[in-house]
This record gives C-alpha cells, structure tokens and sequence, in this order.
C-alpha cells in the first residue's frame, strides 16, 4: 500500500473527519489515479485510506478513518447500502430522488440519481473512476434495475485530469422519463437535462412554493431562471393565474411548456420568455410591472470562494431588481447554488439588495437541499444550496 504523508500540523482537517486533503498539505508519496492510499500523519500516524489524484488540487480524498476497514467489494457494497437505507427512511414525495450524495454517503466524487426506473450516475473523482465498473453493477443489484446512464460531463472530471463519459454504462433504451413529483408530473432526458437530468434538490420547495402562493393567494408569477419550469408547474398548481417562466434555453422552455400541458394546465396561464433574465427584470420595472410572487433560481455563480466577490454582485443585482418589481405583500424565493457563498453571506447579499430597492421583508423561512441531497457535520462544504423565502413589507 502506497502512503501519503502530510505535512506537520496539516492532519488536522482529516481528524475533524473532513474528507479532502489539498496539494499544499503533501510533504511526500505519489500514486496512480484513483489507487487507494494510506495517509499518515507527520508523525507516521494512521489518518485514513484515500483515493489519490495527481491532477487535482485535492490530492486525497478520504474512503474510510478506519484503519482495519480496507476499500474493496465489501466497502462499497456497505456504503451503497447505507445509502439506500437511509433514503428508504426519508419522506419522499417522489419516484425521483439522489441515491448516492458523493462525500455525505462516504463516496466522495459519486453521484447517483434515480429517476423512475432508471439510474444516472456521475463519476467525478479519479477514485470513483478507478471502481466504476464495480460500482455500477453494485448500484444495479442494489436497487434491482437494469438501466445505468453515465453523466459524467460535469468540469470537475477535467480538475482529475479525466475525459468527459457519457453513455449507457448498463442496459440501454429510451433516455426520456417521466416521473410523479408530489401530484404533479415531470418529464426529463438523462442524456440532455442539466446535473443528471434535473434538479432534485429543489423538490421540497416546489412543493413550498405551491402551498405558498395558494395560502397568500398569489395571482401573477415570474420564475426567472426557470429551467423547465419546475416552479412554474408548483405556482399553478397553488392556484397562480399568470406564470411567466423566463430563461436563456429554448429547449428547456418548450419542456417547461409541455409541463403546463402535462399536467393539465390551460395553456393561456402560462408564457414562456426566451431571454437574458437580467435584462428582463429591468424592462419590466421600466414598464411598470409587478408580481405576487418571484422566484429567483440562478446557475452557480461562485464556484468556490475565489469567485465570491463578483457572484455576489450579481446575486445583489437580481435580488433588487425582484424586490422592486413584487408588489406590497409579495413572496420572493430566492436562491444560490454557489458553493463560494454561505448562507450568512447570502443573506448580507440580499439585506443589501434590500437597502439599494429601498424596501424590506420578513424572512419567512431559509431552505436549503431535499434531504436526499444529505448534509454532514464534518463536511459544511456540502451546503452548496442556500434559498431565502422573503414577504415584502
């Protein structure tokens, strides 16, 4: 077993039981992509078993802090299987929902979504790499499916120094699907859709939303960045007369369109915008328009923490323009995906949002992940969603 050891006073992460371990903390070993390690300490002491990989900036990744556990079949039958268990105990309102939540199910670099009868997994870490195609027939007796698609075209590959992969890992066919998300239905294509096909972490609330806009009775609906229109089907459905679903992506329009009639919508309730969400709240403020309630769903603008500072003038930016075009009393749900900023910042974001619109708001709830998307004490990096629900004043 090669070994990795650390530089003096670098352990310390690893005995917080947080999983990465950067380049700068190496004082000497090497390894073969993905090959299982062991990382001592300064001192020669055991800190944990690893996956090794040369091209990234996180050199390890932690496997197992169990010195008599070794990383085998077993070990990744276990960790499936505890995975599966604890979403087996979750409330879930869905035929959709993560399997696998990479290094909060003890799996660093591994993705796995279900959607109905079909998996989609990312492997985005040189370790999952190294066992995919163990992994892959794990998964399927697990569950006890027959059809694996890889989404493995996310950057990160390119930070371990792997090609993109993509395509049927197990079994074949049709790659649309349709799944049944609280009591609505919605259609996706693993092979194209964003993530693994859609955004699963959102499924709690879509379903906040509804039951939001039909308590405060809200009329008129703008969903910027709105994908294909998950919260637009959730506003109609909570009793929405007007939905505006605004977006860059024609193709993820139409399906958001298909949704509205999927789910037996009129069509006359809904518009599909085709433009740059920045520029449309601005015209419409300059129009004089207003809304009951916005929801505000843009892509990760802060990757990590180097990108903090620019992500957060855009998050400002929306949110003011959002805040000034609600109308007294409306509902503004807010949201970052951006790793780089936490939740104390994104909040600070939005207050200031608040003063430069000149207006305020009760903070109704802070939402984050469906639970299938698990947080962990010992690794905070993993609450990348962070969403404020906010009632103008």
């Amino acid at each position: 077993m090669k070994v990795i050891r650390l530089r003096a006073g670098k352990d310390r992460s690893l005995l917080r039981r947080h999983p990465w371990v950067f380049q700068g903390s190496i004082e000497k070993g090497k390894a073969d992509p993905g090959e299982t390690v062991r990382v001592e300490s300064a001192e020669g002491r055991f800190l944990c078993w690893a996956s090794f990989s040369p091209s990234s900036m996180i050199r390890v990744r932690a496997w197992s802090f169990d010195e008599a556990e070794r990383v085998d079949e077993a070990f990744f039958h276990g960790r499936i299987a505890a995975a599966l268990a604890l979403r087996q105990r979750l409330p879930i309102a869905s035929n959709a929902q993560r399997l696998i939540h990479g290094e909060a199910d003890g799996l660093p670099g591994l993705i796995v979504d279900r959607y109905d009868d079909t998996l989609v997994a990312q492997f985005l870490s040189a370790g999952t790499e190294r066992w995919k195609s163990l992994i892959a027939d794990q998964l399927l007796a697990a569950t006890g499916l027959t059809r694996l698609y890889e989404r493995s075209d996310s950057g990160v590959r390119q930070l371990e120094g792997l090609e993109p992969a993509t395509g049927w890992l197990r079994g074949d066919g049709n790659t649309a699907v349709t799944i049944a998300e609280h009591e609505w239905k919605l259609s996706l294509d693993v092979a194209e859709g964003h993530k693994t096909g859609y955004y699963l972490d959102q499924r709690d609330n879509r379903k906040k939303f509804a039951e939001l806009v039909r308590h405060y009775g809200c009329q008129s609906v703008l969903n910027c960045y709105s994908y294909t229109g998950g919260f637009s089907v959730a506003a109609l459905a909570g009793g929405a007369q007007q939905v505006i679903s605004v977006d860059s992506s024609a193709p993820a329009l139409a399906r958001a369109t298909a949704h509205v009639a999927l789910n037996g919508f009129d069509a006359e309730r809904h518009q599909a915008l085709d433009a740059d969400v920045n520029q449309t709240l601005r015209d419409m403020l300059k129009e004089g328009r207003s809304f009951d309630a916005i929801v505000l769903d843009p892509p990760k603008f802060a990757p990590t923490a180097a990108h903090a500072e620019r992500a957060a003038r855009a998050y400002k930016d929306i949110n003011r323009l959002g805040l000034k075009l609600l109308k007294p009393g409306g509902l503004l749900f807010t949201f970052s995906c951006s790793g780089g900023v936490g939740p104390e910042l994104f909040h600070k974001i939005v207050a200031g949002a608040g003063l430069d619109a000149q207006v305020d708001g009760f903070i109704l709830d802070r939402v984050g992940a469906s639970p299938d998307h698990p947080q962990t004490i010992c690794f905070p990096e993993g609450e990348y969603l962070k969403g404020l629900l906010i009632l103008k004043r």
